[in-house]
C-alpha cells in the first residue's frame, strides 16, 4: 500500500487541486450573495457579479465626472510607482548593508546590533513621525516602504553572505584579490539571486505598508480608494480592488521569479528560486 507521504499527483491533477479551493470560494460567495440579495435586493455586503461588473466598468472604463480620470488606472499607476521606488531603495540598502555586515567582521560588529534592533521596530508606528519629517507627500510613503522591508532584506543577505564557504574567500585572496574585488567579483554574483528571493518574500509587507500609508494620507492610490469608499459600504468597488491588488502582487512576484530564473539559472537548478 502506497503511503500518503509518497503520493505525488500528476501535473493535470495537481492543477485541478490548486484550482479547487478557488472554485469552492467562488461558489460559496455566489450562494451567500444570492441568499442575501433575495432577502434584500439593496444589500451591499455581498454584491452580485452584475453589481461588481458595473463597478469595474465605472472605475476602469468610464472617466470620472469630477476629474476626467480613469480611476482604477490612475490609482494603479500611483501605487505601483510608490511600491517600486520603496522596494528598489530597500533592495539596494539591504544588499549593501547585508553584504558588508556579513563579509566584513569590523562592520558586522558595529552594525549588526543596530540592524537587529531596527528590524524589531514596527514600521507603522513610525508613520506619524515620517509624516511630520517628510510631509504628507509621496516621499513619506516611499520611505515607509523602504524602512519597513530594508531590515528584513539586509538580515537575509547577511545570513546568506555568512553561508558562503570561506574557502572561496581564501582562494580569492591567494590569487591577489583585494577586499573590493572579493565583494564585487566573488560575493555579489552569488548574492544577487538571493536578493531577488528576499525581495519576493518582502513584497507582502511592502504592500501592507503601501496600503496603510495611502489610507491615512493620499489623494489617489489603491489603498486610498478602498478606504475612501468604505464609508459608503461600496463592497462592489472594494472587492474588485482587493482582487486587483492580489493579481498585481502575484504578477510582481512571478516577474521577479522569471528574472531570477533567466539571469541566474544555476540558482533555479539548485532549488532556491
Amino acid at each position: 500500500m502506497k503511503r500518503m507521504i509518497n503520493f505525488k499527483p500528476a501535473p493535470a491533477f495537481n492543477v485541478m487541486l490548486g484550482l479547487l479551493p478557488f472554485v469552492l470560494l467562488v461558489m460559496a460567495y455566489v450562494v451567500g450573495s444570492d441568499a442575501r440579495l433575495e432577502l434584500n435586493p439593496n444589500d451591499k455586503l455581498l454584491p452580485g457579479f452584475e453589481q461588481i461588473g458595473a463597478a469595474i466598468d465605472r472605475m476602469a472604463f468610464e472617466p470620472n465626472k469630477r476629474s476626467g480620470d480613469y480611476l482604477l488606472w490612475v490609482d494603479t499607476a500611483s501605487s505601483l510607482t510608490r511600491l517600486s521606488l520603496g522596494v528598489l531603495i530597500a533592495a539596494v540598502l539591504g544588499l549593501v548593508v547585508g553584504m558588508l555586515t556579513g563579509a566584513l567582521p569590523l562592520v558586522g560588529a558595529g552594525l549588526s546590533p543596530l540592524l537587529t534592533v531596527t528590524s524589531l521596530i514596527p514600521p507603522l508606528a513610525l508613520l506619524p513621525v515620517l509624516f511630520i519629517v517628510f510631509g504628507l507627500g509621496e516621499l513619506s510613503k516611499v520611505v515607509l516602504i523602504a524602512i519597513g522591508i530594508t531590515p528584513f532584506i539586509a538580515r537575509d543577505i547577511q545570513r546568506r553572505t555568512l553561508e558562503i564557504p570561506s574557502e572561496q574567500l581564501v582562494k580569492a585572496q591567494t590569487l591577489g584579490a583585494n577586499t573590493s574585488q572579493i565583494l564585487i567579483r566573488v560575493l555579489l554574483p552569488q548574492l544577487m539571486p538571493r536578493l531577488i528571493d528576499a525581495v519576493r518574500l518582502s513584497l507582502g509587507a511592502g504592500w501592507l505598508f503601501l496600503i496603510a500609508a495611502e489610507a491615512i494620507a493620499a489623494t489617489d492610490g489603491l489603498g486610498y480608494r478602498i478606504f475612501l469608499v468604505r464609508r459608503y459600504m461600496s463592497m462592489d468597488v472594494i472587492l474588485p480592488y482587493v482582487a486587483w491588488i492580489t493579481l498585481l502582487a502575484f504578477m510582481f512576484d512571478q516577474a521577479l521569479a522569471w528574472i531570477n530564473t533567466r539571469l541566474y539559472p544555476w540558482n533555479a537548478q539548485g532549488g532556491r528560486s
